[in-house]
């Protein structure tokens, strides 16, 4: 199965380490990255998609986080 995941965290060095750890473990980088700007909190958001490709079955249980 394909995985997809859409990371997202506000644009702090945290939100890097994010994409970084999910690169570590075997996700690759799926389109381009995205920010926005979340006016009700008063920051930018980022956003990356990630797909990983395993050797699994689909089912909504799956914790995409753990693979």
């Amino acid at each position: 199965m394909k995985a997809y995941r859409l990371l997202t965290e506000d644009d702090t060095s945290a939100f890097c380490h994010k994409v970084s750890e999910a690169l570590s473990k075997g996700w690759e980088l799926y389109g381009d990255p995205t920010m926005t700007y979340d006016a009700g909190r008063g920051v930018v958001r980022c956003a990356q998609a990630v797909v990983k490709t395993v050797a699994a079955e689909y089912s909504p249980e799956v914790k995409l986080g753990q693979i």
